[in-house]
């Protein structure tokens, strides 16, 4: 398996996994859990109303954590793509997986969906002896 798709393992064989940005000096958390790859790029969806997407837009960096037992963990560096260049099969699932969550929007075009891109990505496999870079 590749390493984008061995990201995505991580990424999708939990409930959920942790997004973390920085505006001001002060980290932000939250809990995330759509992720999939279109074009050799890895993608996940907010809301262009939420805390994150403005974030974002102040600054592109993120790191994104996955814990997966058995397995070990993931963290996952990047700069999240603001070009939202979602096709509409990844549009079409992001919207019902948000839908599952009790997230309510007019459909996969809602314009308050809004689809990022992982740009300039790092990741590494880890345990409590060692961080494994993945080839991405």
């Amino acid at each position: 398996m590749d390493g984008l798709n061995t990201v995505l393992e991580y990424l999708t064989s939990v409930p959920a996994w942790y997004l973390a940005t920085s505006v001001d000096g002060q980290p932000h958390v939250r809990p995330f859990s759509f992720a999939q790859i279109q074009d050799g790029k890895l993608w996940f969806v907010t809301a262009r109303t939420k805390d994150v997407w403005q974030e974002l837009l102040q600054n592109q960096r993120f790191e994104a954590t996955s814990w997966w037992p058995g397995h070990g963990w993931l963290i996952l560096r990047g700069r999240a793509g603001l070009d939202d260049r979602a096709l509409d099969e990844m549009r079409e699932a992001g919207w019902k997986h948000l839908e599952r969550l009790g997230d309510h929007y007019e459909g996969p075009n809602d314009p308050t969906l809004v689809f990022f891109s992982v740009e300039d990505p790092e990741a590494f496999i880890c345990n409590h002896d060692e961080w494994v870079p993945l080839e991405l």
